[in-house]
């Protein structure tokens, strides 16, 4: 038996995908599939807990990678727009250490950063160079009629949708940089 599920998580929240995709897993639902942008398929399985864990390659990763990530006991679930889909059983997990992709934060670090690169500058840039500019067009083309007005809600709806995106997902990121930082 198998179910698609819609869920929405942002580019600063893996921590917590993680935790839904084990907390699926421990209620019987395993997952089988990602399809962009948000559908989850899982599987119906026995319920058992189980680490899941989420790498952000954006096509960096090698053969080497995923064959050491394998030599580790990490079985390898599909790839969405970037991200790695990894799990292991929590009872082949000795220490919190065994729970963890990356050896140490040096590398958390580095995957943060690489988000921010290649994810967050571009959403800025997207709505500083599209958004911000569509929305200050047809705000100040006032004699645009009822088409003009549909534009102008159109662009007030995605600037909101944008704003709190970049301001939620900015935050949530300099705060692990900072946390990991510090450890």
């Amino acid at each position: 038996m198998r179910k698609t599920v819609f869920h929405i998580f942002t580019i600063a929240d893996f921590n917590e995908e993680e935790e839904w995709l084990r907390n699926k897993h421990k209620n019987g639902w395993k997952l089988v599939k990602m399809t962009p942008p948000c559908f989850y398929t899982f599987e119906k399985c026995e319920p058992e807990d189980v680490v899941y864990r989420l790498d952000y390659k954006n096509s960096k990763r090698t053969e080497d990678y995923m064959m050491m990530l394998q030599d580790f006991g990490w079985e390898y679930l599909a790839e969405c727009f970037g991200w790695l889909y990894f799990r292991k059983g929590a009872d082949s997990v000795a220490s919190e250490q065994d729970a963890e992709l990356f050896s140490d934060n040096e590398s958390r670090l580095e995957m943060v950063n690489h988000v921010v690169k290649t994810r967050f500058f571009p959403l800025c840039v997207l709505f500083l160079c599209c958004v911000l500019p569509g929305l200050t067009n047809t705000v100040l083309d006032g004699n645009g009629g009822i088409v003009g007005a549909c534009f102008s809600v159109a662009f007030g709806i995605l600037f909101a949708i944008y704003v709190v995106l970049i301001l939620y997902c900015g935050a949530k990121l300099r705060k692990m940089k900072k946390q990991i930082s510090k450890l």
